[in-house]
């Protein structure tokens, strides 16, 4: 299961804002901010399956060890070479 900080920082890899997240991923805005909550608020399971397919789409690796968990984003990822605030012209 991925947490909301491996979605926000997968967000920061990608340099989306959580609208451009939310609106790719096809969930409510409010539902987004409820799952990348450090309060740890519930959310339903598809909405946090859509935002897991959405950002490996975009080329994001969920990583989970016994180390801990994290995120990469992918060379051959089709934003592996986005610079900073183009993401808008995708």
């Amino acid at each position: 299961m991925i947490t909301g900080r491996q979605v926000r920082a997968a967000r920061a890899l990608l340099n989306w804002k959580q609208e451009v997240l939310a609106e790719k991923a096809l969930v409510a805005l409010t539902a987004l901010k409820r799952l990348e909550s450090e309060r740890r608020l519930l959310t339903h399971e598809s909405t946090r399956d859509q935002v897991r397919r959405t950002l490996e789409t975009a080329g994001i690796l969920f990583i989970e060890s016994d180390r801990g968990r994290g995120v990469m984003l992918l060379a051959d990822s089709p934003f592996g070479s986005v610079s900073p605030g183009m993401e808008a012209s995708r």
